[in-house]
């Protein structure tokens, strides 16, 4: 196909017609700055909630603290909304902002270049068009990648495969023997749903996850009634929902040095919780995790281990030593024989996604070569010097808390904060300084020698808060109203403006 270059040079290019793609545009539009394009390589927006379909699909914190704080949703039909609901939620703020009209669905993005001589982005798409921006920003996620398992003879195997992220509602589990590959929070959601379905299920686990209980139920109508009539009452249940888990997160993972008990006490109430729902002692060893509370993603479920429980479901934690035509075999030589397998496998962070597509920066500068090569680093968790006019929306040492939005919200309070400063001082180019991303990038790894991560026994979770050099770099080793404090206070002269 012969190449498209389209001459006009918009505002701003956003990469990803997720939560965090709609997040940014809402702060560039409130802005005036309204000639965006929103690319997405799906068929509709909301990222992982508009991939992800498989059963039991449920975001796994309380859905008060999982919206804009500027957009509360007072409809959610559960504590813990179901999948459905957010994708519903997305296509609302959408609307509500007027979003679709600057997106293109079906685009693969294949690169982009800043181009120093026209002081602009080029973007490549996957057909050979162009497109120029005077902004670029990558909103990819952080769950956007499959991880597809590397096991000798998968390709052979003659049943259904299914990957979580590509789930067949066509599929009809009755009556079949079933795999299920990985335990991770897709899979804790996942294995109750189709256990009941059928006849035989194997649950192939790698490394276990810590589980706590679900406080989960139905709102009741009168209290949605209330959201919805009374905002602030809504307003008082996030706020409350957001302290118990930036008390999980902050206490329990980043500050582990000073409060360790809490930690300890977060392993005690998981260990009673499956002591009570699963009755035999060697599946009770086999489901608990080995390393310390906090280095891998904790989730919740009230129903994971009981399906443990069940005679037709079983649990091998001996290693896959290949996948043949009908069956599994593990290391031991034991053979599985299935006719349906279910790759929950999560996802790829760290050799694909990091970042989704190539960026090149000032000088060549190629940004996924030179964060393997330099470490992975980005000032505030959201821009990169030799980028300029870049924001990086998942970037190491971004992610804030454990509710997304909290990260979506403070970098849109970083963006805001910046780009009003251009517009005061009439430039029209920015790029972080080198000694501000040095400064920053010090300051997280020495908040990290508080954390879980270096003080804990993680060697054996297998996190994917730990890129391949072994340093947890995914998550800000800060609090979340310390995050939100330096978006709106940082130093305007931590960057160049031009």
């Amino acid at each position: 196909m012969p190449s498209k270059t389209d001459r006009h040079t918009h505002d701003a290019i956003i990469v990803g017609a997720g939560f965090g793609g709609m997040g940014a545009a809402i702060a560039l539009r409130r802005l005036g700055i309204d000639d965006l394009v929103i690319l997405e390589r799906e068929d509709d927006l909301g990222g992982t909630w508009h991939v992800n379909r498989y059963p039991g699909l449920a975001v796994d914190i309380p859905s008060a603290t999982y919206s804009y704080s500027f957009e509360p949703n007072p409809s959610w039909s559960r504590l813990y909304a179901p999948g459905a609901e957010l994708k519903a939620y997305c296509d609302h703020v959408a609307t509500k902002y007027d979003l679709r009209k600057h997106m293109r669905f079906g685009v693969v993005v294949e690169g982009a270049r800043w181009d120093e001589e026209k002081q602009h982005w080029i973007v490549n798409l996957h057909d050979g068009e162009t497109l120029t921006a005077h902004y670029l920003l990558t909103a990819t996620g952080f769950l956007s990648q499959p991880k597809m398992p590397e096991i000798p003879g998968i390709e052979t195997f003659d049943g259904t495969v299914v990957h979580t992220t590509k789930w067949d509602h066509e599929l009809d589990l009755t009556g079949r023997r079933a795999a299920v590959i990985g335990t991770g929070a897709t899979a804790v959601q996942l294995i109750p749903e189709i256990a009941p379905k059928v006849a035989e299920l194997t649950v192939f686990q790698r490394t276990a996850i810590w589980v706590t209980p679900k406080s989960d139920g139905p709102v009741p109508k009168a209290l949605q009634t209330l959201y919805a009539r009374a905002p602030i009452t809504q307003r008082i249940a996030r706020g409350i929902g957001s302290g118990i888990l930036e008390v999980i997160m902050v206490a329990g993972v980043l500050k582990y040095r000073r409060f360790k008990a809490f930690n300890s006490m977060a392993e005690r109430v998981a260990k009673k919780h499956m002591a009570r729902q699963v009755r035999d002692p060697e599946t009770r060893r086999k489901l608990t995790p080995d390393y310390s509370f906090g280095c891998k993603r904790p989730t919740f479920s009230n129903d994971y281990f009981p399906t443990f429980n069940q005679p037709h479901v079983h649990l091998e934690t001996t290693p896959i030593a290949r996948v043949e035509p009908d069956a599994i075999v593990t290391d031991h030589g034991v053979r599985h024989e299935i006719d349906t397998l279910v790759l929950a496998t999560g996802f790829n962070l760290w050799d694909t996604n990091f970042p989704a597509i190539e960026v090149i920066g000032r000088d060549g500068r190629n940004l996924g070569k030179w964060w393997r090569e330099n470490r992975f680093q980005a000032y505030e968790g959201i821009t990169v010097p030799e980028f300029p006019n870049f924001f990086s929306l998942n970037s190491p040492y971004s992610y804030s808390g454990l509710s997304y939005f909290t990260t979506i919200e403070s970098q849109m309070k970083h963006m805001t904060r910046l780009l009003k400063a251009m517009r005061r001082q009439g430039a029209s180019q920015f790029e972080v300084t080198e000694e501000a991303n040095a400064e920053f990038l010090a300051r997280m790894k020495d908040n990290l020698d508080d954390s879980v991560f270096t003080l804990g026994s993680c060697s054996t979770a297998r996190s994917y808060y730990f890129n391949q050099h072994g340093e947890a770099t995914l998550l800000r080793p800060t609090s979340t109203l310390g995050a939100f404090r330096e978006a709106a206070r940082f130093p305007i002269s931590d960057y160049a403006l031009s």
